[in-house]
């Protein structure tokens, strides 16, 4: 986590990011990032096929990468059991459950105005 914070200073000393709203949308963004993390939330620790499963539309390598860049983020928590076969479990971070309230607000909001784009 220290490496993560480090890096961020160094993006927001650099000056990539113009204001907080870019910071965490540049956590976030990401076509299928907001969705795990609501259904990390909603389902708690699920394994990579359970995932998966969740979105048939996606590609494994898609789904390896987004999970990949939430981890790299602090967002999601990989825990690997040693036993065989691999068994490899994902959870949110307390990081990641923060931005809940955020992502049911985006969610509330589409449900309350995408019939009004459907026009």
């Amino acid at each position: 986590m220290d490496d993560l914070r480090a890096e961020v200073r160094k993006k927001i000393e650099n000056g990539e990011f113009n204001c907080e709203k870019e910071f965490t949308l540049s956590l976030i963004n990401g076509k299928w990032k907001i969705t795990i993390i609501y259904y990390l939330a909603k389902e708690g620790t699920l394994r990579f096929s359970e995932i998966k499963r969740l979105f048939p539309k996606i590609t494994h390598k898609v789904l390896t990468t987004q999970i990949r860049e939430l981890e790299e983020d602090g967002i999601v928590h990989r825990e690997v059991y040693p036993e065989v076969p691999p068994k490899v479990e994902y959870s949110l971070t307390e990081l990641g459950r923060s931005l809940m309230p955020i992502i049911l607000m985006m969610y509330d909001w589409g449900k309350q105005h995408i019939q009004s784009f459907a026009k």
